[in-house]
């Protein structure tokens, strides 16, 4: 049995143990709402313009090709995983290294085992895992110290270079999205080659509005796309960082929780401990006494 002094050092511990995971609970819960409302406030921006884009494509037809949707054979991959730059977050990271290691071996095992698939790693996790396993294309480690739009975007620009340039056949994106506090889903979506949308019966049909288009049809086109683009990537990235926080704050609570039931278990250890060593030293006295009584 542990003497006193060591389950006393051990309270000691778990209490400051849970005094930090209090204060990274009530940090992660302020960054949430702040993070919430940023990919509240995207995911309409987003979807209208992506909507757009499809409404021109289909009015447009095959009278604009763009090269961002050239469809070739797929011999070289990137994939971009969106991680966090810190840990303490629950299995938020590990699910993006699973979702990324299964879409290889399930889609792209020829590739990898070519050599030819390639990672972006965005998040310093991401960057440390990938990096010890493949070819890491770029350092946006930096991404989540001031997360914006033109952080993103150079991501986003890379990406697309490599496309037109014939270094990637396709472009996917794997990273966690916010649902709520407790809930965050893998994705995994294509970003290049662009996807044609597929037909909604329920949605509005907006196909035959008569368009004006100024100054072209090809112009707003070939413009829209790689804005669309450069948009996907970030509401990806502001999906990841709410998730994150979300994550943390889950785990941070658990832990406040477990450090609860351990001081618990220690504080019952301890007294059990001491009564132990008080039933000790009163049988010593006891002894004693009798001892002396005797020897008169």
């Amino acid at each position: 049995m542990a003497s006193l002094k060591e389950v006393r050092n051990r309270i000691v511990s778990v209490q400051s143990t849970q005094q930090i995971t209090k204060a990274m609970k009530m940090v992660a819960a302020a960054k949430l709402r702040r993070a919430q409302d940023n990919i509240l406030r995207m995911r309409p921006y987003a979807q209208r313009l992506n909507s757009i884009l499809t409404n021109l494509t289909a009015q447009v037809g095959d009278d604009v090709v763009s090269e961002y949707a050239e469809q070739r054979e797929v011999s070289r991959v990137l994939v971009i995983a969106i991680t966090s730059d810190r840990g303490l977050a629950g299995a938020f990271n590990s699910n993006v290294f699973k979702g990324v290691n299964a879409l290889v071996q399930e889609r792209y095992a020829a590739q990898a085992a070519a050599g030819n698939v390639a990672y972006m790693a965005i998040g310093k996790k991401s960057h440390d895992y990938f990096s010890r396993r493949g070819a890491v294309v770029g350092n946006y480690t930096h991404v989540f110290g001031k997360l914006s739009f033109d952080t993103v975007r150079e991501a986003a620009e890379q990406a697309m270079d490599g496309f037109r340039a014939g270094q990637y056949d396709e472009v996917v994106m794997v990273y966690n999205e916010f649902r709520n506090v407790a809930t965050q889903i893998i994705r995994t979506e294509q970003l290049l080659p662009l996807v044609p949308a597929e037909p909604n019966p329920t949605a509005v049909q907006t196909s035959n509005v008569d368009y004006i288009f100024e100054p072209s049809k090809e112009e707003i086109v070939q413009t829209l796309i790689p804005q669309s683009l450069k948009v996907q990537l970030y509401k990806a990235v502001l999906e990841s960082n709410a998730s994150e926080h979300g994550a943390r704050m889950t785990a941070m609570e658990k832990a406040t929780e477990n450090a609860g039931e351990l001081l618990k278990s220690l504080k019952l250890t301890y007294n059990r401990t001491r009564q132990a060593a008080i039933t000790t030293e009163i049988l010593e006295i006891v002894g004693g006494a009798e001892a002396l009584a005797a020897s008169r």
